[in-house]
């Protein structure tokens, strides 16, 4: 979802400044390319946490 975010930001679609946490920092760090492929994932069966 930050993905989504940040690439919506790096479109012109969203304000940066509406952004908060790890999508603020992606919009900078990342090519759009990148944001892309990341927003496209899957999350469908995909562990909700990390187990410990």
């Amino acid at each position: 979802m930050a993905a989504g975010a940040a690439l919506a930001a790096k479109r012109g679609e969203k304000s940066k400044s509406e952004l908060k946490g790890a999508s603020k920092s992606m919009v900078e760090s990342m090519s759009e390319k990148q944001l892309r492929e990341l927003a496209s994932t899957k999350r469908k069966g995909k562990p909700g946490h990390a187990s410990k």
